[in-house]
């Protein structure tokens, strides 16, 4: 159970500090102050998953309202217009680093505060759930001299994490490594780091044009957002520098089709394209309170056809005081594509996205859910977490089903034709028998 606040008792900046702890020693991702009618409900992110925490009472909310805004540098004269703010601070020997963001609603501001945790990118990309074969194939792409590498999913879902764990193996002293980000999230002796402000027209795409001419080997675009920073990031890559960034698509596939629509010329896109990492946070199950249940047919025939391996009993947790509903943190679950020439020529070429599907999908390209599946199987977090994350209808799943069906209808065939000989055999001896009785 988390501990409770005796708004009674306390003064409303120790009530601030108070929530802001209790979140941070829980590990919250983000703290939502949500308002209602008289009071503001406050929920914490954990392990992806909102939950209630307590209600602040009416006597007390603007004042609330106003410490943070203060805390996070905002003007607490402006309730009409969203604002961004950060907070940093020390609260009981905790290095706190957050964002604040404040939106007016219909029952007042809402406040969010996204707590940031710099801890698995400083432990390298070995502690970031990549499977060794994933692994092994992004440490070969950050080895490519140019080209593009893109980090891909949903917000929330590590990409930061991940780029920062590439950022710190590629940062030596033989390299020129520039950062253009919005904002600038961690700060990494060693690299250049720019942040953009469009109110005085500073954005992706001028500070790309400058970065250019200052001689980079490597440059780091916080996010690909608009048609002009794709294509002045493409046109970097194949002018001899390495580039990383991120996109929002849901898998591999997407994220080629993406910059399709944004208008990237398919020769250049195929030229300049090295890998595309898709990622999700899957919860992990509670250690402690980890059990065995038999698994269903339906599971069985799932982790058979992606995995080909059969099972029979299944992991999950019943929750206890060490997690919150059975999980305790989080593991991410990637599809790592690396571009080969087959499939750049493809790109170049623009042949349909069902081909080009069936080409991602049918090498030796590891899905979301068969890397899900393959942590379900490995203990490490449960199916019903994977379905959650993972749509049975994605189009990689459809290939990999497809597949899976192809080589069933094969054997099927097989074993028929070795079957018919021994009929045809049978049958003779039969003929024989009877010409002999008679």
């Amino acid at each position: 159970m988390l501990k409770q606040i005796d708004f009674t008792k306390l003064p409303i900046t120790e009530i601030v500090n108070e929530i802001i702890y209790i979140a941070a020693e829980a590990g919250a991702s983000d703290i939502h102050f949500d308002p209602e009618e008289k009071t503001i409900k406050v929920r914490f992110r954990i392990d992806g998953v909102l939950i209630d925490y307590t209600i602040i009472p009416e006597s007390i909310r603007k004042n609330l309202i106003a410490r943070l805004k203060i805390i996070s540098g905002m003007d607490i004269t402006e309730s009409r217009l969203p604002q961004d703010g950060a907070i940093k601070t020390v609260i009981k020997n905790i290095n706190l680093d957050m964002r604040v963001s404040s939106l007016p609603t219909n029952e007042g501001e809402k406040i969010v505060i996204r707590i940031l945790d710099y801890s698995s990118s400083l432990n390298g990309l070995e502690s970031l759930g990549f499977s060794p074969s994933n692994l092994k194939k992004m440490k070969e792409l950050i080895k490519e001299p140019n080209g593009i590498i893109l980090v891909t999913g949903a917000t929330g879902s590590g990409k930061s994490t991940t780029v920062y764990s590439l950022l710190q193996l590629l940062n030596t002293p033989k390299v020129n490594l520039v950062t253009v980000e919005d904002p600038v999230e961690m700060n990494i002796a060693g690299i250049n780091q720019i942040q953009v402000n469009s109110e005085i027209g500073l954005t992706f795409a001028n500070v790309l044009r400058s970065i250019l001419r200052q001689d980079p080997d490597i440059i780091m675009i916080g996010e690909i957002r608009d048609d002009e920073t794709a294509k002045i990031a493409v046109r970097a890559s194949i002018t001899g520098h390495l580039v990383l960034s991120t996109i929002h698509t849901n898998n591999a596939l997407n994220t080629i089709e993406r910059l399709r629509d944004m208008e990237v010329e398919t020769y250049l896109l195929a030229s300049s394209l090295n890998g595309i990492v898709s990622q999700k946070l899957a919860r992990r199950l509670c250690p402690h309170c980890i059990k065995k249940r038999p698994a269903i047919d339906y599971e069985k025939k799932l982790i058979k056809t992606n995995l080909g391996i059969d099972i029979t009993e299944l992991s999950y947790a019943e929750g206890c005081e060490h997690c919150v509903s059975g999980y305790k943190g989080r593991i991410a679950i990637h599809e790592v594509l690396v571009i080969t020439q087959e499939i750049r020529d493809a790109i170049a070429n623009g042949i349909s996205k069902e081909e080009l599907r069936k080409l991602v999908y049918t090498s030796d390209t590891t899905t979301l859910l068969q890397d899900g599946l393959q942590k379900v199987v490995q203990n490490i977090t449960t199916i019903e977490e994977i379905l959650r994350l993972v749509e049975l209808d994605d189009e990689s799943t459809k290939i990999v089903l497809e597949q899976s069906n192809k080589k069933e209808e094969i054997k099927n065939k097989n074993e028929q034709e070795s079957i018919r000989p021994q009929i045809n055999i049978n049958n003779n001896l039969v003929n024989d028998m009877e010409i002999i009785d008679i």
